[in-house]
């Protein structure tokens, strides 16, 4: 369908008719007899508008564990939903607008999946530019879902728009290449106006995707900090941003950052060199995925006393067990040859993990135990 079908579509979702419809099949539930029934006498007379709820209410179910209770009031598009970040990822990162930035007015530019100026207008006066006419109307449904009345969507070119605010949002997470990787300047807008759009407001934050490593940011528009951030275990996003420091003025180096959410605790790169490469120990740990994309490992590793892993990439490996929360440690029982037979796979946090690691000697899994710390949280 082109663009305006969608728009139309959308439309017609919030009318009376098409939000009778999605309660209907709210309630029928998964199940496909209940559906067909819910949906039989709008099949002929609407059958765009019936995809389009039946589209919505699956893409309800895969937001809830992004959104909570929002998620089944919101509307979604596939983009929408795959590029979210955890709801509270958005409300970690207003706190720190609230806490170091400190600016009232905000423009959110290329709105993305929305969440980030949703959150931001439950306490600031925030305009939603994009140049999608669907994503403006999206994102003006889901402010009143979220009871977001300080967001005020506008339909505009980014480049174009002249922005007025004090600070300027601007999502950047896209899909990858088909190969699999990213070029931000390929993004509409492209990196590098982003950069200058923040740099010339003075302060702000650029949101991307967590795989872009430290080497992202060319030195002109250096950010204060750049801010790789995961949420229960799995990477969510790149923070870049500007006025944690003095408003305007450029940062002599930039700050790496690793935060894991939801414990809130946060890594700083403190300039070390690679860690050294060692044999197995008899503890490995893994680090966060926030971790490795920061690019902290050696500091992560300089706290447990190890080292990487002969053959096991990211992996650590130490002789004596220390907890940092920025990595899960397993105490390891058994190293076998590739291919012997493994311990069965259960569903407990205590149960057995299997490691696989190759070096010059061969393939070997390792069959480890989490260890578990007085200070560490256990798993649900």
């Amino acid at each position: 369908m082109d663009g305006r079908t969608d728009l139309r579509t959308f439309r017609a979702l919030l009318s009376d008719e098409g939000q009778s419809l999605l309660a209907a099949l709210e309630d029928a539930g998964p199940g496909r007899a209940s559906r067909c029934a819910a949906t039989a006498d709008l099949w002929q007379s609407s059958p765009a508008l019936v995809a389009a709820a039946e589209e919505q209410v699956r893409l309800r179910g895969r937001a809830a564990a992004y959104f909570g209770e929002f998620g089944p009031h919101m509307y979604f598009t596939p983009d929408l939903v795959e590029l979210s970040s955890h709801l509270a990822v958005a409300e970690y990162k207003l706190d720190r607008v609230l806490h170091e930035i400190g600016v009232v007015l905000i423009d959110a530019m290329s709105l993305g999946s929305g969440a980030d100026a949703l959150v931001l207008s439950r306490s600031h006066h925030t305009t939603g530019v994009d140049a999608d006419p669907p994503a403006v109307e999206i994102a003006d449904a889901n402010a009143r879902a979220m009871r977001s009345p300080m967001l005020f969507p506008h339909h505009e070119d980014v480049t174009s728009y002249d922005s007025q605010s004090e600070a300027v949002f601007i999502d950047l997470i896209r899909r990858p290449g088909p190969d699999g990787s990213h070029d931000p300047e390929s993004y509409g807008p492209s990196l590098s106006w982003a950069l200058e759009r923040v740099r010339t407001t003075g302060g702000g934050w650029i949101r991307l995707a967590p795989g872009l490593g430290p080497g992202v940011v060319p030195d002109p528009g250096r950010p204060d900090e750049a801010e790789w951030i995961s949420y229960d275990g799995v990477s969510q996003e790149l923070v870049l941003w500007w006025g944690l420091g003095e408003w305007g003025r450029e940062a002599a180096v930039t700050v790496r950052k690793a935060t894991l959410l939801p414990a809130g605790a946060s890594l700083t790169a403190r300039g070390l060199p690679e860690p050294s490469v060692r044999p197995l120990g008899r503890y490995v740990y893994v680090p966060d995925p926030a971790v490795v994309d920061a690019g902290l490992v050696a500091e992560v590793a300089e706290d447990v006393a190890g080292g990487l892993l002969h053959g096991g990439g990211a992996l650590l490996t130490a002789d004596e067990p220390r907890y940092t929360p920025f990595a899960t440690a397993y105490e390891v029982m058994e190293v076998l040859p590739w291919g012997d037979a493994a311990r069965p796979r259960t569903d407990s946090p205590d149960a057995p993990v299997e490691f696989v690691v190759t070096a010059a000697d061969g393939t070997a899994t390792l069959i480890a135990v989490p260890v578990r710390f007085p200070q560490a949280p256990r798993a649900s």
